[in-house]
């Protein structure tokens, strides 16, 4: 039952203040953005008609949709062999493999392709210290279109993952237990019956996986630039470092072009699933488990395989990398050296600054973004549905589009002082601080608004009656029992923000590095031990972080963790 209690006239200042904040980070900067694109009028001499004729733009556009295409195609190889493996089959250890799985999308991407630049090629620790190195001289093989769609491919398949598992936990039993009356053997099963009803799952997880590819910034921008291969996130990137007169109208330009394209993509999207949706009836649930017999372990060894070479493998070349003191150097007793490490906390002040301005701005969105979750789900209960599908589609414009375009927002939102107050933000952390709200406002809200409407709404009902106010009700009653799904809110976003890269590559400047940056930089200046040090503990962090968000699954909504149920 979902709260229905009048907001009352305690709180009559709330919907004006959350109106007020919704505009500020979720339709102000996209705004901005449009009326840069078209601030000239659309001819041969405007930015916008250089921007469509040049021929890079259409190079990057075409190097976009390629490697994100096929990225999508990994990712639903890798995704819906888990997915169907982890919740159809009586294999062991699940949970296990669902967190193994997981752990390469809270990765952050620049840290996924340090990791497997340090496994291929002859500067390769790892390799060397096995004897496997190829020759020097040779090729790395991830500088490449194709390098570049494998590492989408695996960071973007849990995304498929949750999507169709998502799906097959909604398949009505019946359906199952109907053909298997019938005859229908295993394989019948799930070819004429799973797999076309959980079709929606996978095309909504492929779609994800399309739009998320073509907004990634770190993987294009670590294999792909020493290759001099171009997509549109990291094209905005070199013509935002070019500077001149008309780069801010040129990148809006190329920002709409890529924003275009995913919608585009989402569009497509919202036309297969509503061809492809079936109207299910019955008691929904996890189908009966497909009996593997002796063949349970030949898939277990499978997958255990496919992690080790998806996970593992690159891990430990990330951590031999650390090790050593130059990169093809193999590791050995006489070479192992924690210098890295002690250069990194002990020597270098920008690694420290690093950390601490990540560690504040994840922080502090986390806090700030979790009072203003509370606010904003307290208020949107009493909505419509209509309105309140309005209010979150609006909320998740940051989010939908590519990280590359909100940061241009942003730029055009604050080049200049802030009225009134005459207040500068950009080239401070005050700008990643107010794209990190914008961007991650639904991130935190999802599992807010999903708590709080599985409250019984009697409880507020009977503080109205015995006389305490919204603000009352709000402290004593609504908040002890949301509080699990408010930090756990919290805790996703600190993890996402935390090694955050798409947005702030554009918006930080000297002092203000972020670590995402701080790993790309020393990545491109060459200085890939020192890179290499800074991605482990960056690993260990995030690998902390979600065994504390298993530690309150118990408490949690389901669905509020994503990779647990």
């Amino acid at each position: 039952m979902q709260l229905t209690v009048p907001m009352g006239t305690q709180l009559r200042w709330l919907p004006w203040l959350l109106l007020l904040a919704i505009a500020s980070l979720s339709l102000a900067p996209s705004l901005r953005l449009v009326v840069e694109a078209f601030s000239q009028p659309l001819n041969a001499e405007s930015s916008l008609w250089r921007v469509l004729r040049d021929a890079a733009t259409w190079r990057a556009a075409w190097h976009s949709l390629y490697t994100a295409g096929l990225g999508t195609l990994i990712s639903l190889l890798f995704g819906s062999l888990f997915a169907f493996a982890i919740t159809l089959t009586d294999i062991r250890a699940k949970q296990s493999l669902v967190f193994c799985f997981m752990l390469p999308m809270m990765i952050p991407p620049q840290v996924t392709a340090l990791s497997w630049l340090q496994l291929f090629g002859p500067a390769s620790p790892l390799l060397n210290s096995l004897g496997l190195a190829p020759p020097l001289g040779s090729p790395q093989p991830l500088y490449s279109a194709n390098g570049i769609a494998l590492l989408l491919g695996i960071q973007h398949a849990p995304l498929v993952f949750l999507a169709l598992r998502t799906s097959l936990l909604s398949l009505p039993r019946e359906l199952v237990e109907a053909a298997r009356i019938n005859g229908a053997g295993q394989w019948q099963v799930w070819r004429d019956i799973i797999l076309p009803v959980t079709r929606s799952g996978l095309i909504a997880g492929g779609a994800i996986a399309f739009v998320s590819g073509l907004g990634n910034f770190g993987i294009p921008a670590m294999l792909g630039i020493p290759a001099s291969y171009y997509v549109l996130p990291t094209l905005i990137y070199q013509r935002m470092a070019g500077f001149g007169h008309s780069v801010l109208s040129e990148v809006a330009s190329l920002s709409l072009l890529i924003g275009g394209l995913a919608l585009i993509g989402v569009a497509i999207q919202q036309r297969l699933l509503e061809r492809s949706r079936f109207a299910l009836l019955g008691q929904s649930g996890r189908p009966h488990d497909f009996i593997l017999g002796s063949r349970r372990w030949m898939l277990e060894a499978g997958l255990g395989t496919i992690l080790a070479l998806i996970l593992l493998a690159p891990l430990a070349a990330l951590v031999v990398g650390s090790l050593v003191p130059a990169l093809g150097v193999p590791l050995t007793l006489e070479t192992l050296t924690l210098s890295a490490y002690g250069e990194m906390l002990g020597r270098q002040g920008v690694t420290l600054r690093a950390f601490h301005n990540s560690l504040w701005l994840a922080g502090g969105a986390a806090l700030v973004l979790m009072m203003l979750s509370v606010l904003l789900a307290y208020y949107m209960q009493r909505l419509s549905p209509r309105l309140r599908l309005w209010l979150t589609s609006v909320i998740e414009i940051p989010y939908a589009l590519p990280g590359v375009v909100l940061a241009i927002a942003c730029i055009l939102l604050f080049v200049r002082p802030l009225p009134v107050i005459d207040v500068a933000l950009y080239g401070t952390l005050g700008i990643i601080f107010i794209a990190y709200l914008a961007r991650f406002l639904t991130v935190c809200l999802k599992p807010v608004s999903s708590s709080l409407g599985q409250l019984d709404g009697s409880l507020e009902e009977a503080a109205q009656l015995a006389g305490a106010g919204p603000l009352r009700r709000l402290v004593d009653i609504v908040l002890p029992l949301i509080a699990p799904a408010v930090f756990a809110g919290g805790l996703l976003v600190f993890l996402i923000a935390v090694n955050e890269l798409t947005v702030s590559a554009l918006l930080w400047s000297a002092g203000n590095e972020t670590l995402g940056v701080l790993i790309f930089n020393l990545d491109q200046s060459g200085d890939k031990v020192l890179a290499s040090a800074v991605a482990v503990l960056v690993v260990v962090m995030v690998a902390a972080l979600m065994l504390g968000l298993n530690l309150l699954a118990s408490r949690l909504p389901r669905g509020v963790i994503p990779w647990r149920h």
